[in-house]
């Protein structure tokens, strides 16, 4: 009885999951708009926009179904009218940072560039008082 409701467990829960990957692809995921400009700035801003199912592509190389969604939306905007820069910046509130590759810089982030920094001038420290000892202990004797 026990494997008969973790079956029917997994085969509930699993069921949406795979429902996701058989809806047809949004109209614009794979049709360019019709004008050529607005098809080149919806293309320049994909390029810089990251698949987040494949995570080393860009939208504008990716077949995963989320990143034809993504292109959806992109050509969509841009044939509002939309400024590319706003795109973006919906882009990474809705998905977060990780989705663009041209992340900007914010003050959350001085860590992640000033640890290098830190780690250097502890190795140097540490080092330095390390060789001063030998040192000393050479001329001694």
């Amino acid at each position: 009885m026990t494997k008969r409701v973790v079956l029917a467990m997994m085969i509930i829960l699993a069921a949406p999951l795979a429902a996701q990957d058989q809806l047809p692809p949004a109209p614009l995921a794979y049709k360019q708009l019709d004008d050529p400009a607005q098809e080149a700035k919806a293309q320049a801003l994909m390029e810089t926009l990251r698949c987040l199912k494949c995570q080393s592509q860009s939208i504008a190389d990716s077949d995963a179904p989320m990143a034809g969604d993504m292109r959806h939306q992109v050509r969509t905007r841009i044939a509002a009218g939309e400024d590319p820069e706003a795109i973006r910046a919906w882009l990474v509130e809705r998905y977060g940072d990780y989705v663009s590759y041209a992340p900007q810089n914010k003050p959350i982030m001085w860590p992640l560039f000033a640890a290098p920094l830190v780690i250097l001038l502890l190795a140097a420290i540490l080092l330095r008082g390390r060789f001063r000892r030998s040192d000393t202990k050479e001329s001694g004797e």
